[in-house]
């Protein structure tokens, strides 16, 4: 076994090799970027060092100054996680010219299986049922638009490298394909660093069926169950779950000698995953199911298996690549009940699950029986721009599925994010949809249900306003009564006769409103909608109010409202200014492209500009018709959250 491992990774994933690591007595080695200096997997690591500025491509995927790293510190290994280099073959062929071993399979099961172009022709040639498409070397447009139209439409775009949903469009009429395959391309680029495009056959109402197989380096390959990855959002996993509903021994039999077959094909070491797509139309069986890739590293959902099998994966794949035998084989291994996890991320469902960045003020996460968590950052980290911004996996076991479901359900609703939004509500909702619990669902049943979960625009939420605003006009009262020794500028709100009521103006979640205010020696009282008054000392155990500076974050049923003071010098003008139809950016980013010029007509719903976030682009568009009277960013430069970037000006009112 070895003595030292660099983690060539970051975040939840860092963190959890690390665990396995130091419990098999490894010396344990973290890089890290300049934006990741304080992360948690830094903290956790026996030594740390900086590999480069914030951007992945400057740090965690310069696979020359990890080597250089690697071999400065003497480190045995290199595990990559999953993402970054984990599939990069020509990393893995540097680390053994280097003396290090890659935790990981040799570099030509990755070229075979990390292009989803060949890998396909590889299991077309052994026999193995895929889905109908396009995966030739040819990538002119007109002709990938050319082979959608002889598949039918709806038809998936797909990058032929990487994984995680980057880089894949669904299309579903002929005059969208140019525009998503562009859009797929640039994705890929920026993700892969390849561009290159398959085109395949929407199959209605999908499943996402994975297996987990293991292979050694003395011919011993296993199977380690199924996992059912089919909830899924713009193609990336929200809810992963072993094994899958409806499966049967039979057709886990078969999928499962296949799995194990595309590994032996291309001479496959470690631990991999084999996806396959399948028809949600109709019950599982032989012929429902359809090879799509195989991810040759370890998955974000590999916690499920290790649940329900008792396995350690992690340590499995350090013991194969220091050459050790496997020691299971597949009648050894017991499925010992149902296991469902959930990834919390640091996004708004209610504006299209963007992500939200920050520093995280408060961060509570569950525990208990049958429940895991790994998490990527701690309270006082920060969610940044630059990467995933995935917080924690929680995770659940039960003797049954219903448990699982129920104990997820339960620590779901203890989370805690305060600062970044969270889908932590979301999930919850998700999770106990009556569909979900009868297994009945398919990759578009979050679109579906989008409503019902609570992943649209919600009304203001009138009890946490309330609440909210007397704590920060309680502590903004505190804070110059304590600034003061004039007796007549103390401020009690002293006055002769009743309490004095007046309207206020606040900001919540960056907008103005007016609540109001009873102001009385004892504090000011808050009346806002249907909420009654609140003093601003009353407790209510459905609100966790969390201070930040001159903020309060109030969350309510897991959804985050941050209540601000208002300062009319700071806002003076915005209002005007915002009658019009100026289009902000939606996140922390990076503008991409922008379509118009000032002087264009646009329609409401015109595609205006393209802000990239965390490797997914986010297409902005006009809010009203009218002219483009100004904009504030040229493509290339990263922007703000909330910054103007083009102006509409209009015309004749609203279109």
């Amino acid at each position: 076994m070895f003595t030292s491992v660099l983690i060539a990774n970051r975040g939840e994933i860092a963190c959890r090799i690390i665990r396995t690591a130091r419990r098999l007595g490894m010396r344990t080695i973290a890089v890290f970027s300049e934006a990741d200096r304080q992360a948690l997997h830094v903290k956790m690591a026996d030594e740390a060092h900086c590999i480069g500025p914030s951007p992945a491509a400057l740090s965690y995927l310069r696979g020359d100054v990890i080597l250089d790293v690697a071999r400065a510190c003497g480190a045995q290994c290199i595990h990559p996680g999953y993402g970054f280099l984990s599939e990069n073959a020509g990393f893995a062929e540097a680390c053994a010219a280097a003396g290090v071993v890659f935790v990981g399979p040799p570099p030509s099961a990755i070229r075979a299986m990390g292009l989803k172009d060949g890998a396909k022709a590889l299991m077309r040639k052994a026999g193995v049922p895929v889905v109908p498409g396009y995966d030739g070397e040819r990538q002119e447009a007109g002709f990938l638009q050319e082979q959608a139209a002889r598949v039918g439409y709806p038809v998936l775009i797909k990058a032929v490298a990487g994984g995680g949903g980057k880089g894949m469009r669904k299309v579903e009429r002929a005059e969208d394909f140019a525009a998503a395959l562009a859009s797929a391309q640039r994705e890929a680029q920026a993700s892969f660093g390849n561009a290159g495009m398959l085109i395949e056959k929407y199959v209605s109402a999908p499943r996402h069926i994975e297996i987990q197989v293991f292979t050694d380096n003395h011919g011993k390959a296993v199977h380690l169950f199924e996992r059912d990855c089919t909830l899924q959002r713009r193609h990336q996993k929200v809810i992963e779950e072993a094994p899958a509903p409806g499966m049967t021994n039979a057709v886990r039999k078969i999928m499962g000698e296949a799995a194990v077959a595309a590994a032996r094909a291309v001479n496959y070491s470690g631990a991999g995953t084999v996806e396959f797509i399948v028809d949600g139309s109709r019950p599982l069986a032989a012929d429902t199911f359809w090879f799509m890739e195989m991810n040759t590293r370890l998955q974000v959902e590999h916690p499920v298996t290790e649940a329900i099998t008792g396995l350690d994966l992690v340590e499995m794949q350090f013991r194969v690549a220091a050459g050790e035998p496997l020691q299971v084989s597949r009648g050894e291994v017991a499925c010992n009940g149902h296991a469902i996890e959930a990834r919390l991320y640091a996004e708004d469902p209610e504006t299209g699950f963007l992500p939200s960045t920050g520093v995280i003020h408060v961060l509570k996460l569950p525990s208990g029986e049958g429940i895991r968590v790994d998490a990527g950052v701690d309270q006082g980290g920060a969610v940044t721009p630059f990467y995933d911004p995935m917080i924690a996996k929680i995770i659940a076991h039960g003797a049954t599925r219903k448990e699982a479901i129920a104990r997820l359900a339960e620590a779901l609703g203890k989370v805690v994010v305060a600062g970044p939004r969270s889908n932590a509500g979301f999930l919850k909702a998700l999770v106990l949809q009556p569909a979900f619990a009868q297994g009945r669902f398919d990759t578009g049943f979050i679109e579906r249900h989008v409503t019902e979960l609570g992943a649209v625009r919600q009304p203001v939420d009138d009890k946490a306003v309330a609440f909210g605003a007397a704590a920060v006009f309680s502590k903004a009262q505190a804070s110059r009564a304590s600034q003061r020794d004039d007796p007549w500028s103390v401020a009690d709100a002293f006055q002769l006769g009743a309490a004095r009521r007046m309207a206020e103006r606040i900001l919540v979640d960056g907008a103005p409103l007016s609540v109001d205010v009873a102001w009385s020696a004892a504090g000011p009282a808050v009346t806002f909608g249907a909420q009654d008054v609140i003093a601003a000392n009353t407790a209510d155990p459905e609100l966790v109010i969390v201070p930040a500076g001159d903020d309060v974050f109030v969350l309510h049923h897991g959804r985050q409202t941050q209540v601000s003071l208002f300062d009319p010098l700071e806002h003076a003008g915005e209002d005007a200014a915002e009658g019009g139809g100026t289009v902000r950016s939606p996140m922390h980013g990076k503008l991409i492209d922008v379509f118009v010029a000032i002087g264009d007509l646009v329609q409401k719903g015109s595609r205006l500009a393209v802000v990239e976030a965390m490797k997914m682009e986010h297409l902005l568009v006009a809010p009203v018709a009218g002219r483009v009277a100004s904009i504030s960013a040229q493509a290339g430069q990263q922007v703000a959250q909330n910054a103007p970037l083009i102006g509409i000006e209009i015309l004749g009112g609203e279109g």
